[in-house]
């Protein structure tokens, strides 16, 4: 019996392909990719507060104070998708990303989008935990900026958001306190879970900085969906996956319907 570690998600999604009358997996991935956009409107959507004389008369106020939220920098400007810490502030930049994210899907498809997986070398080489989706603007006559972003765009643009997502949201056992130092974000091709699950995709990983990211650029043209744990995925953790320093599978390629 060839074992893999995977969230109750892709485990659903092994079951409906074995069974006549349950769904697709694509149907699947549809249902869970709408019920994270969905939920991170829910968890970052944005209180609405009565403005008080005081505070609108431009007096000092901390993160998300109306003065500050109607006075500060847009995160979809430059070319960084700009986080400044974790609490509080990172709640802005990813509700941003993840509408942009879902506007570039609606648009584009999954042809736009890639997956995002993080390892820590720090606390286990092998093991690759998916972390969400990025999708870019893919034609011309749409772009807000002056070039159509590549993949390693990105991802640098909005490196620090998915990582910080990672290590305090996500994962904080595995990537969190000592082993947040080393952390890497690889790519795999868009929507390509169940492939990944069965070892038949190897994964690219992001190198660069924010200065191997070309003139044209513009992070509004780029998006970010985190996922999102439920049930027992938050406990115990979901997709996971095994590959070698070279992002290649350790283990040999497997179909959903081996019997055990």
């Amino acid at each position: 019996m060839r074992f893999c570690t995977i969230s109750n998600f892709v485990l659903l999604v092994v079951l409906a392909s074995n069974s006549a009358e349950g769904f697709s997996p694509q149907q699947l991935l549809i249902e869970r990719q709408q019920y994270s956009t969905n939920r991170i409107r829910q968890l970052w959507a944005k209180p609405k507060k009565k403005v008080s004389k005081k505070a609108a008369g431009g007096g000092g106020g901390g993160f998300g104070s109306p003065a500050t939220a109607k006075s500060g920098p847009s995160t979809n400007d430059g070319k960084v998708r700009t986080v400044t810490g974790y609490t509080g502030s990172g709640t802005k930049p990813l509700r941003v990303a993840a509408n942009t994210f879902d506007d570039l899907r609606k648009k584009y498809g999954s042809e736009c989008c890639s997956d995002l997986y993080v390892r820590s070398p720090l606390n286990d080489e092998t093991t690759f935990w998916f972390v969400g989706k990025i999708a870019r603007c893919t034609e011309d006559k749409d772009l807000k900026g002056a070039s159509i972003p590549t993949e390693a765009e990105a991802v640098i643009s909005q490196k620090r958001l998915i990582l910080e997502y990672a290590k305090h949201q996500l994962r904080p056992q595995n990537f969190g306190g000592p082993y947040a130092k080393a952390l890497e974000v690889w790519l795999a091709p868009g929507d390509s879970e169940m492939d990944c699950v069965q070892n038949k995709v190897a994964f690219t990983k992001v190198d660069g900085s924010v200065s191997d990211i070309s003139d044209g650029f513009a992070v509004a043209d780029v998006g970010f969906n985190p996922e999102i744990y439920i049930g027992d995925e938050i406990q115990k953790g979901g997709l996971r996956v095994q590959r070698d320093d070279q992002g290649q599978p350790i283990k040999a390629v497997f179909d959903i319907n081996e019997s055990a």
